[in-house]
């Protein structure tokens, strides 16, 4: 089946840990629930949202042949995301993420393994793949991988989508990556980290100078800011009670991506993408809460839409 969005990036099975309270260092808490049914990672989160929602989409990685990375591949076969270009690496660690969720407002704390696997090898099937789809997504989390198939991408003549929340200790080298973004989606941290300034809004101004087409910072419940004909603008988050929050900025990205594939209009994709962040928040783990379309479209209808 051709693909639409390729994503490369970082693929892990979660374990969410709903706590009593938040302890404090040298302390302990209460454990109230464990779910490790679902699959994480930024960007392969975001294909599986990206899927959900009606796209073509894909993810390109390396796993490894044991049984975590078993379940991780088979979360991706459940959601139609397509698995020809993830390759199994033998005597390979598939990574774990532990994430612990604070029932009192949902937000939560997250801690992966580092991934061990080899880097991405950028073949001639990768290479083909790639030229069929209209957009690569990439989380940054390896470095190499992301800036080679960055490259690649804009060698190729197709949109680069960059979620925009991994840094590197050498500024110059996010620089590097976030320059070859045609879709940049960024945490909150990033702009002011990237740029030194003291504010988001001088931060995206800055950033606006290397062209993308498309320029934000999401903050969860404060909802995100973006760049529109050479200004910064706000939009609200929509008001929810979260339940976990653990994915939503992945929902966000590839709710974005899936929308723009049928309606490239900035202003509609961050509030659709808004909004499948806000009903993915509603249940349990980084997936489970991922709205389809129609659910979606149907949100967006009760509670306003950018026309």
């Amino acid at each position: 089946m051709a693909v639409d969005i390729w994503g490369i990036g970082h693929c892990c099975q979660d374990n969410i840990c709903v706590v009593e309270q938040y302890p404090p260092e040298d302390g302990s808490t209460h454990i109230l629930e464990i779910d490790d049914s679902q699959g994480g990672g930024a960007a392969a989160t975001a294909m599986v949202a990206a899927s959900r929602l009606g796209a073509r989409a894909g993810v390109i990685a390396n796993l490894g042949d044991d049984p975590v990375g078993d379940r991780i591949f088979d979360g991706f076969l459940r959601e139609g995301v397509q698995t020809e270009l993830i390759r199994r690496i033998p005597g390979g660690r598939s990574s774990t993420s532990y994430v612990m969720v604070n029932p009192e407002n949902g937000s939560r704390t997250k801690f992966p393994y580092r991934d061990q696997l080899p880097a991405l090898r950028f073949t001639d099937e990768i290479r083909a793949a790639l030229a069929g789809a209209r957009i690569l997504h990439l989380d940054g989390t390896q470095y190499e991988n992301a800036l080679r198939a960055a490259r690649l991408a804009k060698e190729l003549g197709i949109t680069v989508s960059l979620d925009a929340c991994s840094m590197q200790e050498d500024n110059e080298k996010n620089w590097e990556l976030a320059s070859l973004a045609d879709i940049l989606i960024a945490n909150e941290k990033y702009p002011r980290r990237l740029t030194g300034k003291d504010s988001v809004e001088e931060a995206l101004a800055v950033m606006a100078k290397l062209g993308p087409k498309v320029l934000a910072s999401t903050a969860g419940s404060r909802g995100c800011w973006y760049v529109r004909d050479g200004c910064v603008k706000h939009l609200p988050a929509f008001e929810i009670r979260a339940v976990d929050t653990t994915g939503a900025g992945d929902t966000f990205h590839g709710a974005f991506l899936a929308c723009w594939l049928t309606r490239p209009d900035p202003e509609y994709c961050l509030r659709f993408a808004s909004a499948a962040a806000a009903l993915k928040c509603l249940k349990r783990g980084g997936r489970a809460g991922i709205p389809d379309r129609a659910a979606a479209e149907a949100f967006l209808s009760r509670n306003g839409a950018v026309e």
